[in-house]
């Protein structure tokens, strides 16, 4: 009754699957950690950013922000209402404005029709303009 068989063991041995405490394939582990941190950090940053935004946006969407826009748009648009009305409409052939730091100089030249407009910003830039005089009739 008793047969004998022949019997088969192996050492046991344990190996951790986490490469955090077995070695194996630590570089790539550490990588795509390190990849999980870099995008959520960016994430982060996208969404303080974003909200910023949102903050500046609403702060200029308010309707003291709309008037006052309203109003700066309405005197410049004045003024140079009143810059074209001395060039073009008045008996005078030079005229100059100080605006902001910027000087604004025109001379009506009779002899060639056009009007010689010179505007120096804050800078120092200077920008030369020729305005036909005839042209502009309606």
């Amino acid at each position: 009754m008793l047969i004998a068989s022949a019997a088969y063991a192996d050492q046991m041995t344990y190996t951790f699957k986490n490469p955090q405490f077995s070695g194996d394939g630590f570089s790539s582990h550490v990588l795509t950690i390190e990849n999980q941190e870099f995008t959520r950090k960016k994430q982060l940053e996208a969404e303080k950013k974003s909200a910023l935004e949102a903050e500046l946006a609403l702060q200029r969407n308010t309707n003291i922000s709309k008037f006052m826009n309203n109003l700066e748009s309405r005197i410049y648009a004045q003024l140079s209402l009143q810059l074209s009305n001395a060039m073009f409409s008045d008996g005078s052939t030079t005229g100059t404005m100080d605006f902001q730091g910027s000087t604004i100089s025109w001379i009506k030249d009779l002899t060639t029709n056009t009007i010689s407009l010179t505007i120096i910003d804050t800078t120092g830039n200077r920008t030369d303009i020729q305005v036909p005089m005839g042209s502009f009739k309606f």
